[in-house]
């Protein structure tokens, strides 16, 4: 996610660091590093200049200069106007006292709205609510059959009418929504390849017809200054209520994350993460500003565990590891655990990048490699799970050609899940001052 902004300012704020004391020449040549990185990413050049002359005057103060840690002083204040850039405080969805809430989804062709309406939906459903989705696209050739696809996918209703009418169908979708107990509506509505008078019109009678809680733009983060200009245009004519950002965890310079609440005053109050229907987070401005300066996100992350696992597992576990009865059945259930997390990547840019995690984002993983591991342990006997020391060479061999892997990825894996015992052990007692094994599953 931004990893091309993100390892740039870590990289500058990195060599401010290395300096004993902080001098006005240091404070500037960081300053101009992180205008270029801002400028790389394609954040909007206005809110560049603002956002460098805001960290300037801050960085020079007499309170970070005589300071005995100003190296630290400065990146906090870059994390602070970060977060202020962003947004400081997440804004949730609203919804209407009487239901149903309607959200309407509006943005450009190919922003995603079909499939981040799925996911929007499949979110409010395992928030305890009732979702009915439904496509006013007559236009783009199988719109509404996708939309159905993707119900069918999550398990969510889709409202299908026989009118060509956009306006007609809302409407439909409204009573029928009112009239069955669904208590949300999320309207997916069509996009043309650039805004025109035509769309807008449309969207506007839709808007006027059900009268939208939340009115929600699908934004392309890939897009760049693109994204900002078409959320400016549309919250002009529409009075946006909220932007969702796709595509954020593909090869996006993410000027738009940093442009959009500044240039529109929109909150973003979504980011897709994924492919996968349930790759859908709440934006926490926060998290993400520590996400770039490689501090991590900690609670997305435990949020993300706490969701996928069980907690008397995951307490049998603990108790395993504290008493050094971590075995490979174990380690085979945990893969599956951290795969149900979400990408693996994902799930290491997550963790701060300080100390001995420092170096985890470099490693390159192929996911292929967790069910090959699965595979391997699966052709282990009952008892050779329990007893890793019991698998001498001819147990290797034997192994391998149950699992259909070479020997030397059975030896690797044997040894990962030992430096892994090791490492949660460790862990476990509080002592963080050994580096962590150098993990390359590829």
């Amino acid at each position: 996610m931004l990893d091309g902004l993100s390892s740039r300012l870590q990289h500058t704020l990195r060599n401010l660091k290395g300096e004993g004391r902080v001098s006005e020449r240091h404070i500037q040549d960081t300053m101009r590093e992180i205008r270029m990185a801002l400028l790389e990413a394609d954040v909007n050049f206005k809110v560049v200049k603002e956002f460098v002359a805001t960290l300037r005057e801050k960085a020079l103060g007499r309170d970070v200069l005589e300071s005995l840690t100003p190296a630290q002083q400065v990146i906090k204040i870059v994390r602070d106007e970060l977060v202020d850039l962003l947004g400081r405080d997440p804004v949730p969805l609203e919804f209407k006292k009487q239901p149903p809430s309607v959200f309407m989804m509006v943005g450009l062709q190919g922003s995603g709205k079909t499939t981040t309406t799925g996911k929007l939906a499949l979110w409010l459903s395992r928030k305890g609510r009732r979702p009915l989705v439904v496509s006013t696209d007559v236009y783009r050739p199988a719109a509404i059959e996708q939309l159905s696809i993707i119900g069918r996918a999550i398990d969510i209703p889709v409202f299908e009418s026989e009118s060509r009418d956009p306006v007609e169908i809302a409407s439909e979708a409204w009573r029928h929504c009112r009239n069955m107990g669904y208590d949300s509506l999320i309207i997916d509505t069509a996009g043309r390849l650039h805004i025109d008078e035509a769309l807008m019109d449309e969207l506007e009678r839709i808007r006027a017809e059900v009268e939208p809680q939340e009115t929600l733009l699908v934004a392309d983060a890939m897009t760049g200054q693109d994204a900002v200009n078409s959320a400016s245009e549309f919250n002009r004519r529409m009075e946006l209520t909220g932007v969702i950002l796709t595509k954020l965890d593909g090869d996006a310079r993410g000027g738009a994350a940093l442009s959009i609440r500044a240039v529109t005053g929109t909150p973003i109050k979504f980011i897709g993460v994924g492919e996968k229907y349930d790759a859908l987070e709440p934006f926490h401005p926060d998290r993400l500003a520590g996400r770039i300066l490689g501090m991590g996100d900690i609670l997305t992350l435990i949020e993300k565990a706490e969701e996928a696992a069980d907690e008397r597992q995951a307490q049998e576990v603990l108790d395993k590891i504290r008493k050094d009865q971590f075995t490979l059945e174990d380690f085979r259930d945990q893969l599956r655990q951290i795969r149900k997390l979400g990408p693996l990547e994902q799930i290491i840019g997550m963790l701060p990048q300080v100390g001995p995690l420092k170096g985890l984002d470099r490693l390159q993983f192929d996911e292929k490699q967790l069910n090959h591991f699965e595979a391997i342990i699966n052709s282990m006997t009952p008892k050779e799970r329990i007893h890793h020391k019991l698998i001498d060479g001819s147990r290797r061999k034997r192994i391998a050609r149950g699992s259909g892997r070479p020997v030397s990825e059975v030896n690797r894996l044997i040894k990962q899940y030992v430096q892994a015992r090791k490492m949660m052990k460790t862990m476990s007692k509080g002592l963080f001052g050994k580096a962590l094994p150098k993990f390359r599953l590829r």
